[in-house]
């Protein structure tokens, strides 16, 4: 029972739509007679919150299932009612994993696909604009504030504010509103900052359109998606001096 149990869970979390038809009805207060009445309550009412909330992910992935062939099927086996042996149970949960598999790896294609549509569209725009340069790399730059000072070579420390957001204007970081500027060697970061910084002056202020593939590629990184294009505004405040080296004593 419990390799069914596993899979029963499993396929909980693989399970994916539900149809939305289904009327709401009034229903009644429940009477709790004592402790354990409420434990079994909430033992159901937890499983149910699991269910749903997979059941709304997986809607995503374009695939439906019934809500009360699913309730039939925990009233039958509870009831040791069941339609399915454990064996039938396990088989068809694996295989509707599979589909389940399946389904989300296409739906991960098409999104991958769109985004890399949609960024194309938007740097073939942004290319366009007045100011802006594109490097031999695809990155895109723009002035904001300028300066006369030392430029930063790719092994050096840096010291910069930066804001970071998505083509859509969604903001996924910024040290500006922690109010701590970053501080990181040149080229321990994205290619797009490894190169873009180099182009700057220690005071200066730039705009940089940088590419998935000069970011975080297919993979995406914490809140920013897969195949992600990005866009900085940086201003680099200080080039960090290297310490010389100090002779040691005789």
């Amino acid at each position: 029972m419990k390799n069914v149990f596993k899979v029963s869970l499993l396929a909980a979390a693989v399970v994916l739509t539900v149809g939305c038809n289904e009327k709401k009805e009034e229903v009644a207060p429940v009477s709790f007679e004592n402790s354990q009445d409420k434990a079994a309550y909430a033992i159901g009412a937890s499983f149910a919150s699991y269910v749903n909330t997979t059941l709304e992910k997986q809607a995503e992935f374009g695939m439906t299932l019934d809500k009360e062939v699913i309730l039939r099927g925990i009233t039958d086996k509870l009831r040791d009612k069941s339609q399915m042996t454990e064996e039938q149970m396990i088989e068809t949960l694996q295989a509707y994993d599979a589909e389940v598999k399946a389904a989300a790896e296409k739906k991960q294609l098409e999104v991958a696909a769109k985004a890399i549509e949609d960024a194309k569209a938007f740097l073939d725009e942004n290319a366009k604009k007045e100011g802006v340069t594109v490097t031999e790399s695809g990155l895109q730059y723009s002035v904001i504030t300028k300066a006369d000072g030392p430029k930063p070579k790719a092994e050096d420390t840096v010291s910069v504010h930066y804001v970071g957001t998505l083509v859509d204007g969604t903001e996924f970081d910024s040290s500006v509103k922690r109010g701590q500027p970053a501080k990181f060697p040149l080229n321990r970061v994205i290619p797009g900052w490894t190169e873009g910084v180099q182009l700057m002056s220690v005071g200066e202020k730039y705009k940089f359109v940088i590419p998935a593939e000069l970011a975080y590629g297919e993979q995406g990184a914490g809140s920013i998606p897969p195949g992600s294009t990005l866009i900085f505004e940086v201003e680099l405040l200080e080039i960090e001096a290297v310490e010389a080296d100090v002779p040691a004593a005789e």
